[in-house]
């Protein structure tokens, strides 16, 4: 047979699958959906590398139709499943093919086959998770081969020893109680109303195989120091041993700029002399190759990337507390980011739209993006780290309850903290934790917020301690809105809708206006319902919406003045019955004159350029 018989035979199989994946498969519901639903491939959605600050080039998706059940909790797996599941959607999702909710009562079995690619013979195979909500057992061939607690975050397992020659059995168990239980859930509620959105329970992200050697790089830290003009890479190699190397190659563009060796465990300096620095006007990056050498031999090859840049806080000619980036003050302006969609709940239809959204903040003249109550793909930092946008990233809170949590958003807080239980508590700490250090060598990150609106706020100053431990490079917006106490954490944040206006003021921290705005505009047609939607105002069209909204920015010029470092408007999209979005849910209509728009934010991000 020909090369091109070849190529129309694996062409026609393909497609003979695609057609009968899809045939098992199609979206469920009646709410308004996104026009990416269309280019969703039910036979491998979200084909695209999940990791690329640790990139290997063999590697096998796991996407795609698998067999799902709900069971109870005393439930072992099923000899029989409900039906077919669209792999990464969450159960409750449109675009999973199910649309059911999982409860506190019940147990999401997950199952397929694979089969491992001849070539890997003799590697170590590893199983790659990108998220799942909230706790998860993996079986391979009935054997447990790991577990992971924690919704946000992606996690691995070795599961060489428990694979076989052929086809072998792949299981997942998860337990998510969302808002019954008090583990982090951000904006998820069990029972969906007025702020709070519907859940995504299960897996939610790319789930994945690739091979290694027993020895290969597991991870590593990257810290750039600008004012001394290096680069520092901390790799941690599993199976390292005396003699063994780790070998980092920098590039700008094609040209190599420094190499340097080292150990594991040990940060690797490299000389970067001319720095390109990362800002949103430039987003310069540094392609990395990284070896990992053993008795003379290259064991492990990865390829990362990292940016010169420095966040840090210091005055301002006016002398007011700034945020700089680069040693040089930047007013950082964006929207608040929830990161929902109406189809996919957590998960984005495409890699397409998910970035679409980025693609128009940064059209609008943002800066910045406050992402609020989520952790997103790491893919989603990646587009931020190479198109130029500042990222705050919010921890997702948990165990929100009105009767325990205390909120005072005007005054310096003076009551009693709540009390989390011990193992709720300990979940908190663990999974902030694993978020930090999952994500932190990403350029764009430059706060972390612990905290929202007193949402399952507890001992504020312990955290904002423990954050900035997990990492000292970044400011700690330790209580968004309220609950604050003076001097704990970087920044000062307060939240007044519509205009902002600062209310209290602490001379020692940067001082932000992080939530204002939620200017209401509801399109018949790109609505979650038909009526009681909800915005803090409401207005009859995009001009009205636009008038208002550059109105409130030419007010917060004058607040600059006075000392105000930053902004996030309320909100980047509509999500489910609040309309307060600059685009619809569906993403079809952007709801204001974009060009007015971008010049507003363009003035307040450069608003401090002559401090």
């Amino acid at each position: 047979m020909n090369t091109k018989k070849i190529i129309a035979v694996a062409a026609m199989a393909l497609l003979i699958g695609s057609q009968q994946a899809g045939a098992q498969w199609k979206p469920v519901g009646d709410k308004i959906k996104t026009a990416w639903v269309e280019k969703v491939n039910p036979k491998m959605p979200w084909n695209v590398y999940p990791r690329p600050q640790l990139k290997r080039t063999q590697w096998v998706n796991l996407n795609g139709l698998w067999n799902y059940a709900i069971k109870d909790l005393q439930s072992s797996e099923p000899a029989s499943f409900d039906g077919k599941i669209l792999v990464p959607y969450p159960i409750e999702s449109s675009l999973s093919g199910v649309g059911k909710t999982l409860t506190k009562e019940s147990i999401l079995w997950y199952n397929r086959t694979f089969t491992i690619p001849s070539a890997w013979k003799g590697k170590n195979v590893k199983l790659n998770f990108g998220a799942v909500d909230w706790k998860a057992e993996v079986f391979v061939n009935g054997v447990s081969v790991g577990n992971h607690t924690g919704g946000f975050a992606p996690f691995s397992m070795d599961i060489t020893s428990a694979l076989k020659p052929g086809s072998n059995k792949l299981s997942v168990k998860v337990f998510d109680p969302t808002s019954d239980g008090y583990q982090p859930v951000g904006k998820q509620k069990c029972k969906a109303s007025g702020i709070w959105y519907t859940p995504a329970s299960g897996i939610w992200q790319t789930v994945w195989l690739e091979p290694v050697n027993a020895k290969h790089l597991e991870n590593m830290e990257i810290n750039p120091d600008i004012d001394a003009g290096t680069l520092t890479v901390k790799p941690f190699v599993s199976g390292a041993k005396a003699g063994d190397k780790v070998v980092v190659t920098a590039k700008f563009g094609k040209s190599v700029v420094a190499t340097a060796k080292g150990e594991s465990g040990e940060g690797i300096s490299l000389n970067i002399p001319n720095a390109k620095l990362w800002s949103p006007d430039h987003p310069n990056l540094y392609s990395l190759d990284v070896k990992v050498v053993s008795g003379g031999k290259t064991v492990d090859v990865v390829s990362s990337y990292a940016a010169m840049r420095k966040i840090s806080q210091g005055r301002s000619k006016s002398g007011h507390l700034v945020m700089m980036l680069n040693n040089k003050p930047l007013f950082q302006m964006g929207p608040l980011d929830q990161g929902y969609w109406p189809d996919g709940i957590y998960t984005a239809p495409t890699y397409e739209a998910m970035i679409y959204d980025v693609d128009k903040t940064k059209e609008w003249g943002f800066n910045m993006i406050r992402k609020h109550m989520k952790v997103e793909p790491d893919l989603w930092y990646e587009y931020c780290d190479r198109v130029g946008m500042v990222v705050w990233q919010d921890m997702p809170s948990g165990q929100i309850n009105y009767k325990d949590n205390k909120w005072d958003m005007t005054h310096w807080f003076a009551g009693d903290e709540m009390t989390r239980s011990a193992e709720s508590e300990s979940d908190f700490r663990a999974e902030w934790k694993e978020i930090i250090e999952n994500f932190k060598n990403h350029p764009c990150i430059v706060v972390w917020t612990p905290f929202n609106e007193g949402w399952g706020q507890f001992k504020t100053a312990d955290i904002a301690v423990y954050t900035k431990q997990l990492d000292p490079t970044r400011l700690i917006n330790s209580a968004s809105g309220g609950n604050h106490f003076k001097g704990v954490g970087d920044i000062l944040d307060l939240h007044k809708y519509p205009a902002p206006e600062m209310y209290l003021t602490d001379p020692d921290r940067v001082e932000v206006m992080g939530e204002f705005g939620g200017l209401g505009l509801p399109l018949k047609g790109h609505v979650w319902q038909d009526s009681d939607n909800w915005g803090y105002v409401q207005y009859k069209n995009e001009k009205e919406v636009t008038d208002r909204y550059v109105e409130i920015a030419d007010g917060l010029i004058e607040m600059v003045k006075k000392g105000v470092a930053a902004g996030v408007y309320t909100q980047t999209t509509d999500c489910e019955i609040e309309v307060n979005g600059l685009m619809t849910y569906d993403r079809k209509v952007i709801k204001i004159e974009e060009n007015r728009v971008r010049e507003a934010n363009l003035k307040l991000c450069h608003s401090l350029d002559n401090e």
